[in-house]
């Protein structure tokens, strides 16, 4: 699964705002984000614009909104036909903008993290779905999910999931409104792309903890 991520706003997300031209968003006041957790509500990139959104998916038919860790991660494999993810995948496709991830490696008696980056690309896209859940009042509240996959060779040993981590030429097609789920699940595999991964501090594990030294690896202070 994916349920801690880093979001740096630098250069490269900037230039994706700058090229969405139906976009309005203004993102001189985003700050770093070291260690993202679900709940949190971060700028994610739809069709339509950039828009605010909470990381937890609720569902548009739910009777509140609550957004819930089991819906902070959808397999890639199966989103397609899940209930909770079904009208998403077809209609609600996004972009969630990261610039490294962490893993927990099972070891005897504690886990350790490791940050992922990738090489070459200080901010990069994970593949996500949204909804849209309107209160009695009409208003809307936006949520996402990670779409998750098997692992690559850099993960391999780690995890058994990754997120699935689109290259900049995939990213348009995801978001393309009339590509066929055919084609939509073949850009859902494996990150091929060269990554690099580092075990770090334990620190990481406690959301209160989010500062730049949270991306040092082990040991290195």
């Amino acid at each position: 699964m994916c349920g801690r991520y880093v979001f740096v706003p630098g250069e490269g997300f900037v230039n994706m705002i700058n090229e969405q031209k139906r976009s309005s968003f203004e993102p001189e006041n985003l700050k770093p984000n070291y260690n993202l957790a679900p709940m949190q509500t971060m700028p994610i990139f739809t069709a339509e614009g950039v828009v605010m959104m909470q990381w937890g998916l609720v569902p548009s038919w739910s009777k509140e909104f609550k957004p819930s860790f089991s819906s902070i991660n959808a397999r890639a494999e199966t989103a397609s036909e899940k209930p909770l993810y079904r009208t998403p995948f077809k209609k609600r496709r996004c972009l969630v903008p990261a610039s490294g991830f962490y893993e927990w490696q099972a070891r005897a008696g504690f886990k350790q993290p490791y940050l992922f980056t990738l090489n070459g690309r200080e901010t990069f896209n994970f593949a996500g779905l949204y909804d849209i859940w309107y209160d009695k009042v009409g208003h809307e509240h936006y949520s996402y999910t990670i779409l998750t996959t098997t692992p690559n060779d850099t993960m391999a040993g780690v995890h058994d999931r990754m997120p699935v981590i689109l290259d900049a030429d995939e990213e348009e097609d995801w978001l393309n409104p009339i590509e066929t789920p055919a084609d939509l699940q073949l850009l859902l595999d494996p990150y091929d792309g060269k990554m690099t991964k580092f075990e770090v501090s334990r620190e990481v594990g406690n959301v209160k903890n989010n500062s730049e030294a949270l991306l040092l690896p082990l040991n290195s202070k």
